[in-house]
């Protein structure tokens, strides 16, 4: 997970990595593209979770997209086993993806978008 901060709510939250679909790329191309440039890792069995709807204000200023949920397994691994995975969004800015279970997340660390903690608990079970 990513974690960030909405300086305008003064609110800390976590997103999963990923990124925004590329002309004729697929959701799975994508998700695989993404984690290979913003941490360096590559993923194997790709499998969508499903799509969620996620109207929000971030910075103060509305947001309105179509999530598409995927699951995968790193292709490495060891990078399970590192405390976290050094990161760089694209606009350069470095980041650092921690492993969080999911009962970690609640109201004094939101994780977005919302429906996420549910759609991944429910495919898990």
């Amino acid at each position: 997970m990513n974690e960030a901060c909405d300086p305008v709510k003064n609110l800390r939250f976590c997103r999963p990595l990923g990124g925004g679909i590329e002309f004729g790329e697929t959701g799975a191309q994508a998700i695989a593209r993404e984690l290979l440039e913003e941490v360096d890792a590559a993923v194997t069995d790709v499998r969508f979770l499903g799509a969620l709807e996620n109207i929000f204000t971030y910075l103060g200023q509305p947001g309105h997209e179509i999530v598409l949920v995927y699951d995968a397994v790193l292709s490495d691994s060891s990078l399970y086993q590192r405390p976290f995975l050094a990161g760089r969004e694209s606009d350069g800015q470095p980041f650092q993806a921690t492993w969080r279970e999911l009962g970690s997340f609640g109201p004094a660390l939101p994780l977005y978008p919302e429906g996420l903690a549910e759609l991944l608990a429910s495919s898990s079970s």
